[in-house]
């Protein structure tokens, strides 16, 4: 007979193995959420990417292979476990074709395996050429946009001009809507910008090509994972870049033209929030951001070259060295707070192995008084000067530990700080970008 002792684990034990799990950034992306997606994929039946477009990418090393996806799942890469981009994506076609070609390359099947939503939005050559005149036009107030067509293709959405995955497979109503948006757009760009028209029979032709190979993975997948959902299946919702770029929650106007928080897995694949049984957060050991916008604990020269060198801060989808800084307890407690996050990943603790001291950030200093949140204002943002408090580092590699137990002493010293100041449990901690350097806790 089990003591309640028993029946407690065991019922912890479960809870965690039929989890349901949200996996958000919680800085400003890339955070390493790829190799933990890799690594949940592998205890999940169905992962589904819910919103962001080719503008991220997740990184993935498989034995002494590395894979870069931009749209496709990284759970693809297992051999089991069905893959989903859902509704809150925006796909470009022509980059989806190409993840597929590279997977069928490498003998990864999709056949079967990966299913796209036929309401997902799709991005044209107009919406990169807006996204890219736009950003030029603005100068030194640039926000450091991919120039990829995200944001203009959501902003094609919310004004109801869209053109869905579904639409694209029905030739007849792809050309009213395609010239529709075209003859829109030219009107547009020679106007504002003195450019010249784009062809519609050009764009036509591609993408009626390109809807012929996509076809075989359209699906309603609303419809699909609500079936799952019944059946008890186990769900793994990813998504991209990290919760100081949502565009409601993060550093406006520098932000994404999606909800890359929590809440963005709820509308952006039509599963209820009910569904949900533990949000997970993704956080570096100290704090990374590419493009434009308020950095506040942003590196000195020195640090900045050495953690950028020793952490490879390189964008996978556009290769900009990413800007680097200390962790930041406050923007992190935020997120925490903004997502619903009860379990936190720390990834790259390996890259502070050398540091004879770390700082962190715990406040910021703000005409004379000390801010113990984060301010939505990114005006105050950019008038705040980080409080730090330091702490020894632990100057051991890491890299190979395999055991929470093992770590140096101060790592754990540090972990269990940042716990505190954030306000969630650390659940992993990954010491390298191998799948084997995991640690559970």
């Amino acid at each position: 007979m089990e003591s309640n002792k028993d029946i407690t684990f065991n019922e912890r034990k479960r809870d965690i193995e039929m989890a349901n799990i949200v996996l958000v950034g919680a800085q400003w992306g890339d955070e390493g959420k790829g190799k933990v997606i890799d690594y949940l994929a592998a205890r999940s039946d169905i992962i589904v990417r819910t919103q962001g477009g080719n503008n991220a990418g997740h990184t993935v090393e498989v034995g002494s292979e590395k894979f870069i996806l931009h749209l496709i799942p990284s759970g693809i890469l297992h051999t089991s476990g069905v893959c989903v981009i859902s509704n809150g994506v925006v796909i470009d076609p022509a980059v989806l074709i190409e993840e597929l070609n590279m997977l069928h390359r490498r003998k990864v099947t999709t056949k079967g395996r990966l299913f796209i939503s036929s309401a997902a939005h799709i991005i044209f050559p107009y919406h990169k050429l807006l996204d890219s005149l736009r950003e030029d036009k603005k100068g030194e107030t640039k926000i450091g946009t991919t120039k990829r067509g995200i944001g203009p293709c959501y902003a094609d959405k919310i004004n109801r001009l869209g053109i869905r995955l579904g639409d694209l497979l029905n030739k007849k109503k792809f050309a009213v809507q395609l010239k529709r948006n075209i003859n829109e757009k030219n009107a547009y760009l020679k106007k504002i910008y003195n450019y010249r028209p784009l062809s519609f029979k050009k764009i036509f032709d591609d993408y009626v090509k390109f809807a012929k190979v996509i076809k075989p993975y359209v699906a309603d997948t609303a419809l699909l994972l609500n079936r799952e959902l019944k059946k008890k299946k186990k769900f793994l919702f990813e998504g991209a870049q990290g919760t100081l770029l949502d565009i409601d929650h993060g550093t406006y106007p520098f932000v994404t033209s999606s909800n890359s928080t929590s809440g963005g897995a709820i509308t952006g694949s039509g599963v209820g929030p009910n569904h949900i049984d533990h949000v997970m957060g993704v956080v570096k050991a100290y704090t990374t951001r590419v493009g434009e916008g308020p950095f506040p604990t942003e590196f000195d020269p020195y640090h900045m070259e050495l953690i950028r060198n020793k952490g490879e801060e390189y964008g996978a989808t556009t290769g900009r060295p990413r800007r680097c800084g200390w962790f930041d307890a406050i923007i992190v407690k935020y997120s925490v707070m903004i997502n619903g996050i009860d379990q936190l990943v720390i990834t790259k603790l390996d890259v502070l192995d050398t540091l004879p001291s770390i700082k962190v950030c715990v406040g910021y200093k703000y005409k004379g008084k000390i801010l113990k949140d984060y301010p939505i204002d990114t005006g105050v943002l950019d008038h705040i000067t980080p409080v730090y408090k330091t702490v020894p580092g632990w100057r051991q590699t890491t890299s190979q530990i395999k055991r929470y137990g093992d770590l140096p002493l101060n790592a754990k010293k540090y972990l269990r700080m940042l716990e505190s100041l954030v306000g969630a449990k650390i659940k992993m901690v990954s010491v390298g970008s191998k799948r084997s350097q995991t640690i559970m806790v």
